[in-house]
């Protein structure tokens, strides 16, 4: 620390802009050494604080301001508290009398100016000893800020009046202090929807940040007089060891704080996608890839997950300490238990640890009685206890296997008493599977969390289905679950789903297995071990059957039957997926993903009550929908003659992939229209939960990729496309079309985007395809391009897509098509995070499938584009 000390006293010759910038230069320098070094960032950052101050009291001499006696300059807010960053805001307060001559106020211009010119980033205020009072009682901020105040150089009396003023009683009154600060933090939690689990955290903000640790500092400091969390531990409000853990916990925030303003070399905290690999890599985690991402995420996962445990242990504490708020409300839940209020609390200190089982105990009456909203402080300071003195997992006692299977089939495990167990960590404790997960990242645009919060979300969602609210947005799901007969299996199904997520191999087939034999352990038949089993191994397939294959084609359809083979398994698979589906992130699940989910489930569950050895009846199903959509055009005043005319010219796939609605619609306006004219129409009601586009032109080349190009600059995801050809040679193109947001079209757009799209086929204009720069978010992905073709029995080719996801992706793969002279038929379009994952249907000219040769030669080429666009997108 030789060179610290050596700038910590440095005198600068001459106080001049080069100079003091050189001095922050090798201050700088001096910090990424020692941090390289693994200097201790406790000492880093108070180190940074010291020689700021030097700094700023030799610039403050040179401005003469040390010849007026009565001025003080104050340090505020983290840099009162001696902690600064290495860009970190430098909050400072000039203390000053009544009043100001107008050659002192010119030098404090003058410094404050001068301190701008060699790039601090400075906070500051000039105010008199009464507006600082007077501020600070009517805002909690600049209060708090005052209260950590320290002084730098100038007049040590006016701030010692400062000092003792804010600090008394009678400035903040310790309980309306408190109360503010459980506001302020409660205010700040709702802003981050109460998750510690971002992908992209705020390490000051984010619940269970740095400043949880400092709000518990904060009350400390005005409780005791001293802010420091050693001050807890002497005044019994913490363990030893508890508060060793919350030292430690900041050290590690502190650090990866550190690292983050070193390699942004600006006061930045968010720690963003594109920022975590260097950051990762500064702190000395190794690996191929993400791995040291992923390893620093799941070690910053698993400290706010601990530093929100001690914030709600010790501010219930300081609940009691300084409001008085003791529960007289006490009754006697067992004999081991009590509820104080709305808190269960345990009759016996060791409780935990000579019988581990009464944890289990705990949560089955937390279950039970839907009052409970808690766990009592010192019960929580035991569990935490018991829980890191346990030998083993829980579920090596037979008596825990015993609770837990009894927990696990309570009907209201999937409320507080699953979320509190998550949150305590019991979870990780009970079995070693669920202990590999906790804060396992994953590393893409879609989930939006890590696999043991995103596990917790989903039963969340499965034990919201009985409820009013969520009926209404998940009426298939809801009813179905209000009929299982085997919940619990739906609950096991659920807590394995992703269980083997960030291991090598196939997390569904490897979860499947450790699934089984949780199941068969705990004593489960084989038959129900085996259900969860199947769940787990298929519970992505469902959604990928929705959302990337033709599930118009009765082939799909009778392929996903066989797999699911009854109603039963149905059932549960639905229910799973949709929970799954929901429970990925806050914006992926839409109204179209919903009537995905239920076309492919009613299809199917028609299949099965069929019976699988009886195929679809295509013919009688085509006659099925013209007879359907006759009788509408009749009652609209058509003749038969006129419908007659209309539907010669259509293929026999025009009917099976269209509603009698639909053919309806499109026979209506299609009648009388002038074939020289496009023709566009726009669904006025959501269809398949999106807006249904109906382009009818006479077919030109180019005609997808235009399309797709047109909509993308109208800002519209298409989702599906049914692209259609009548036997005159005039496309009978539909889209399905949502709005970045997930919803259909709003009607004010409607008219728009039909005059643009209805320009262009006029013209005939071909796509201009700009390449255009990616997003930061996507630019932190790699995803190479792959093309597979799947197995199918007709005369259509099914093409597999699989690339980076970003602008003019359609239009791109339009055009290759194109210059083979390959048709769309049909497309499905999935975006999953950073990655596309779209189904396209094609043939040739001809209307035959491609060869084994011209597949090979599709894949090179579209592979070879789409990953040469991304490499110019990328520069």
């Amino acid at each position: 620390m030789n060179a610290g000390d050596e700038l910590l006293n440095m005198q600068l010759s001459e106080i001049t802009i080069p100079n003091c910038k050189h001095y922050l230069c090798k201050q700088l320098a001096w910090l990424q050494d020692g941090f390289n070094n693994d200097f201790p960032v406790t000492e880093l950052v108070k180190a940074r604080a010291a020689q700021l101050d030097n700094l700023l009291s030799q610039i403050w001499q040179h401005f003469e301001l040390n010849s007026r006696s009565d001025l003080s300059l104050i340090a505020v807010g983290g840099y009162g508290r001696g902690e600064l960053h290495p860009k970190s805001d430098i909050d400072i307060l000039i203390l000053i009398p009544t009043t100001l001559d107008a050659h002192t106020q010119q030098q404090l211009s003058d410094f404050i100016t001068f301190l701008w010119d060699i790039k601090l980033d400075v906070g500051q205020s000039v105010r008199t000893l009464s507006e600082c009072l007077k501020l600070g009682k009517q805002d909690i901020t600049i209060a708090t800020n005052l209260i950590e105040s320290r002084l730098i150089t100038g007049n040590e009396p006016l701030y010692e009046q400062l000092s003792e003023q804010v600090n008394s009683e009678l400035f903040w009154p310790i309980a309306d202090f408190f109360r503010a600060k459980q506001a302020e933090q409660h205010n700040r939690h709702s802003h981050y929807k109460d998750s510690a689990y971002s992908l992209e955290p705020d390490l000051k903000a984010n619940p269970g940040g740095l400043r949880d640790i400092q709000t518990i500092a904060w009350v400390a400091g005005k409780h005791f007089g001293s802010s420091e969390l050693k001050a807890l531990a002497e005044h019994g409000f913490l363990t030893e060891y508890e508060y060793q853990e919350l030292e430690d916990c900041r050290d590690f925030l502190w650090r990866v704080r550190f690292a983050l303003h070193l390699q942004l070399n600006k006061a930045d905290n968010r720690l963003l996608f594109d920022r975590q690999l260097s950051v990762a890599k500064a702190m000395g985690y190794e690996g191929k890839r993400n791995e040291p991402v992923e390893q620093l995420m799941k070690q910053f996962f698993q400290t706010v997950r601990r530093v929100s445990e001690l914030n709600e242990m010790l501010l219930q504490l300081f609940n009691e300490a300084i409001l008085g708020n003791t529960a007289i409300d006490v009754r006697q839940l067992n004999c081991n238990f009590i509820l104080r209020g709305t808190l269960i609390d345990s009759c016996d200190n060791h409780l935990f640890t000579n019988q581990p089982e009464q944890i289990l105990d705990m949560f089955l009456l937390i279950a039970e009685h839907e009052q409970i909203n808690g766990i009592y402080s010192s019960t929580l300071r035991q569990l935490r206890e018991a829980l890191r003195q346990q030998a083993g997992y829980l579920e090596d006692h037979e008596l825990c296997r015993k609770k837990f299977r009894k927990l696990i089939k309570h009907p209201h495990i999937s409320g507080l008493a699953i979320t509190l167990m998550h949150r305590y960590g019991v979870l990780a404790a009970y079995f070693p599977a669920w202990n590999r997960i906790v804060g396992q990242m994953q590393f893409d645009l879609f989930h939006a969390y890590p696999v043991d919060e995103h596990t917790h979300r989903l039963i969340k969602h499965i034990h919201d289905y009985p409820r009013q609210e969520f009926h209404q947005s998940f009426p298939l799901a809801s009813e179905i679950y209000s009929r299982l007969e085997r919940p619990d299996l739906l609950i096991l199904a659920a807590l394995f789903h992703d269980i083997a997520k960030g291991r090598h191999g196939d997390h569904s087939e490897l979860g499947a297995i450790e699934a089984e034999e949780f199941c068969l352990h705990h004593g489960f038949s084989k038959s129900s071990s085996r259900t969860v089993s199947w769940l787990v191994k298929n519970h992505l397939v469902m959604s990928v059957t929705a959302q990337r294959r033709d599930i118009y084609d009765p082939d799909v359809i009778s392929e996903f039957a066989q797999l699911v083979r009854d109603k039963r398994h149905l059932d549960m698979l639905f229910c799973l997926t949709v929970a799954d589906i929901c429970a990925t992130n806050d914006d992926v699940w839409n109204s179209w993903k919903g009537a995905l989910m239920r076309e492919l489930y009613q299809a199917t569950l028609k299949a099965l009550r069929r019976g699988l050895e009886n195929p679809v009846d295509l013919r009688g199903l085509v006659r099925d929908k013209q007879r359907n959509a006759m009788a509408l055009l009749l009652e609209r005043g058509f003749s038969k003659q006129q419908i007659d005319s209309i539907w010669r010219r259509f293929r026999v796939d025009y009917f099976l992939r269209h509603t009698p609605e639909q053919i309806a619609w499109h026979s209506e306006h299609l009648w009388g229209h002038s074939n020289d004219q496009p023709l566009v129409l726009v669904s006025r009601r959501s269809s398949h939960g999106g807006t249904e586009i109906f382009l009818y032109n006479r077919d030109i080349p180019h005609l997808f990729a235009s399309v797709a190009n047109e909509m993308e600059q109208k800002n519209l995801n298409i989702h599906d496309a049914q692209i259609m050809s009548s036997r005159d040679g005039y496309v009978l193109d539909t889209f399905i079309v949502l709005e970045p947001d997930g919803t259909p079209i709003t009607p004010e757009r409607q008219h728009l985007i039909k005059e643009s799209l209805i320009t262009m086929l006029h013209f005939g204009r071909p796509a201009t395809l700009e390449p255009r720069p990616l997003s930061r978010q996507i630019k932190q992905f790699s995803v190479s391009t792959h093309v597979e073709f799947l197995p199918t029995r007709g005369n259509r080719t099914l093409m597999e897509l699989m690339t980076l996801d970003r602008p003019g992706l359609l239009a791109s793969v339009g055009a290759v098509l194109q210059t083979l002279n390959y048709s769309i038929q049909g497309s499905k379009i999935t975006t999953i995070g950073e990655r596309a994952e779209d189904l396209f249907i094609i043939s040739k000219e001809d209307r035959t499938r491609l060869n084994q040769q011209e597949q090979q030669q599709l894949k090179a080429l579209l592979e070879q584009r789409l990953d040469q666009e991304v490499r110019s997108q990328t520069r």
